[in-house]
């Protein structure tokens, strides 16, 4: 209900209540001043009448009358308990007297005045009993008045008041409304002003103010000043969102390329220095044998001697033996190092090839959000979703894990055809397995597919650690990995924050059922692409990308 409604409702009422006091005051001050008059005709008619208890002859008892009626349309009636007589002044058309109704003695009469209905007509009396001097009432003296005129005068009055009251009240009501819409008018103004500036997007939009400096003006003021600062901020914040975006899309570009080199050095540190190692074992081994060849020829002879020397040097050389450094090599600038070392350096590399691997994956997470976040729109085909499928799956058996891998029913894919992007689907998938695979320990993760009406479903089960209902409504979020997973498995945090944006561009869903130790199922829904839907859908992708 609106406030104009309330508003005039309330008012209404109020003025409902008001004529009803109102009616009510007026119908009974009337209604007591209209019977007064009569009831002071009646008393002032009894006054001028006498009443005289006799006995006859007989000893019966008689009730005589004088007096005269001062009012038209007054009527006197005596009647005598006693011996039931009944005298009346009033008269029928041929002359014979109209009695009236009366108490009986059992029902005690008392003085004062009554209403009866006698004939079809109200009449209001005034009666009087006849007491004997022992207190004995042997009759009644009535002096009676027709209250037609009267009743219906109230009758008027009353319908009247009812009708008016009514008329005032909706004429109140009409006008209260259109008063109040009036009054709110510049409400509703601020209202469709504020819902244009929400759908435009347009802070720099300003509520129009007219009229006197009163609250509806101070409210517009008010309203443009927070207007105002909203803007600002809002400038703010979006050249600072901008300044991030591009620090991160450039810094991506940036590392991407010192990270390929150090990787590519790295590898070939690790090729060259497994080379040089087994060189040198193979050429130790060679020098073991040309020291014993030397001792030999010892025996022989001074001039064999002299050659077997100088060969014995020179294997000597090349193992490391006695007159040469144990680490450096006889060819200059060569360094050798015991096995025990070269077994510390390749270690050294392959962290830090590693780490290089890791840093590439994160810079390359960042370049994606990055895009996603300069409204990047991918390019969508009509596209079999099955062999992707199959694809990935077959990919992702060489990812690292330790849980076993299995692919269950995929026919639900058959025939079913998607508006997607091959490349970003295989990510998605990749994203959601991999993730499966840090968080599964032991036992298996299970990919299958499912189809319902027009939506297909990927479901990915894995019977790893799990999650409580209070991290899964941010398990999307960049960066967000879960406390008990914290340190102990590897990863950016920024994998399913992709897959979601992924999922959105493919106007997708994502259900996610988990209990703590017992593992986790996603089910990634995309929309089944029908036949002659493609080209509807390809022209909002381009009136998208326009706005």
């Amino acid at each position: 209900m609106s406030i104009r409604l309330r508003l005039t409702l309330w008012y209404s009422g109020l003025l409902a209540f008001t004529m009803l006091v109102l009616g009510v005051g007026i119908y009974l001050f009337v209604y007591y001043n209209t019977y007064d008059n009569t009831r002071e005709q009646l008393r002032s008619q009894f006054k001028q009448l006498n009443v005289r208890v006799s006995y006859n002859l007989f000893r019966d008892l008689r009730l005589d009358l004088s007096g005269r009626l001062g009012y038209e349309g007054t009527y006197v009636q005596l009647v005598n308990y006693a011996n039931g007589e009944i005298r009346s002044s009033a008269l029928s058309v041929d002359g014979t007297e109209v009695h009236f109704p009366y108490p009986d003695l059992k029902d005690s009469p008392k003085e004062g005045y009554t209403r009866f209905t006698a004939f079809g007509y109200p009449f209001m009396a005034y009666q009087y009993p006849i007491p004997l001097p022992n207190g004995e009432v042997v009759g009644l003296l009535q002096v009676i008045a027709n209250t037609q005129a009267e009743d219906a005068f109230l009758d008027g009055l009353r319908t009247i008041l009812i009708i008016t009251s009514l008329a005032v009240i909706l004429i109140a009501f009409t006008i209260g409304l259109f008063i109040a819409d009036k009054a709110l008018r510049p409400i509703e103004e601020v209202i469709q002003a504020t819902n244009r500036i929400e759908n435009g997007a347009n802070l720099s939009v300003r509520i129009a103010r007219s009229g006197p400096n009163d609250e509806m003006g101070r409210l517009t003021d008010t309203l443009n000043g927070m207007l105002a600062r909203l803007e600002r901020a809002y400038n703010d914040l979006e050249e600072a969102y901008k300044a991030q975006r591009r620090f991160v899309s450039d810094a991506s570009h940036e590392l991407r390329t010192p990270l390929t080199t150090i990787r590519g050095n790295i590898d070939l540190l690790e090729r060259m220095w497994r080379a040089s190692a087994s060189g040198r074992l193979e050429a130790r081994g060679d020098a073991d044998g040309l020291r014993g060849a030397a001792g030999g020829g010892e025996a022989a002879g001074a001039a064999g001697g002299t050659v077997a020397s100088a060969d014995g040097d020179a294997a000597a050389a090349a193992a490391g033996g006695p007159g040469v450094p144990a680490d450096r090599t006889s060819g200059p600038g060569a360094i050798v190092l015991d096995a025990e070392r070269a077994a510390l350096s390749l270690e050294a590399m392959r962290d830090i090839a590693e780490e290089a691997e890791r840093m590439s994956r994160l810079v390359s997470d960042l370049l994606s959000l990055a895009r996603a976040d300069a409204g990047y729109v991918m390019e969508k085909t009509e596209i079999e979703l099955l062999p992707i499928v199959e694809e990935a799956a077959k990919g992702a058996v060489h990812l690292p894990r330790k849980a076993d891998f299995r692919v269950g029913d995929l026919s639900p894919l058959e025939g079913a055809k998607v508006l997607g992007n091959a490349d970003y689907l295989r990510q998605l998938l990749f994203i959601f397995i991999e993730n499966a695979f840090k968080y599964t320990p032991s036992g298996h993760v299970l990919l299958r597919a499912v189809r319902e009406a027009d939506q297909v479903g990927l479901v990915i089960t894995d019977t790893g650690i799990g999650m409580s209902s209070e991290e899964v409504p941010h398990i999307f979020e960049r960066f967000y990995r879960a406390d008990l997973s914290r340190g102990k498995t590897s990863g950016t945090g920024l994998g399913l924050a992709i897959a979601k944006w992924i999922i959105d561009e493919h106007r997708g869903s994502v259900e996610v059922r988990t209990r703590q130790g017992e593992g986790t199922t996603f089910t990634i829904w995309l929309p089944v692409l029908f036949p002659g839907e493609a080209d509807s859908v390809i022209m909002d992708e381009a009136d998208r990308t326009n706005e």
